[in-house]
């Protein structure tokens, strides 16, 4: 009923930026909030950042500053803004929405993930 496809992840020097985007689509009937997480080889999934209907955000201690998650409500759409790469945020990134589908059921949904990797 629900999907939500990443794109924009690819390969970038050291200090280069990335923009992620994440697109949900199906039968939503509201979006509580949106996020990006990511999982690098060996490691749990972690918290990158997220941000909620009324447009607060949260960042993990290693993005903030760097990194800026925004939403299009209008397209079901969230994004993130990377700068400063570092080659430790070499990961997959993966979208996540927390939202009531369209028979008002509420759940939590991700992405696919985009493979982000940052060259020293």
């Amino acid at each position: 009923q629900v999907q939500l496809v990443e794109s924009g992840g690819g390969l970038v020097q050291a200090g280069g930026s990335l923009r992620l985007s994440c697109a949900a689509s199906g039968s939503i009937f509201s979006i509580n909030a949106m996020g990006w997480y990511r999982q690098a080889p060996g490691k749990q999934r972690e918290l990158v950042a997220t941000i909620n209907s009324g447009g607060s955000t949260n960042y993990a201690d290693s993005a903030k500053g760097r990194f800026t998650i925004s939403r299009d409500n209008a397209k079901n759409t969230v994004y993130l803004q990377m700068s400063s790469l570092k080659p430790e945020d070499t990961a997959v990134y993966y979208c996540n929405a927390d939202l009531r589908d369209g028979a008002l059921r509420r759940g939590s949904y991700w992405g696919q993930g985009t493979q982000v990797t940052v060259s020293s």
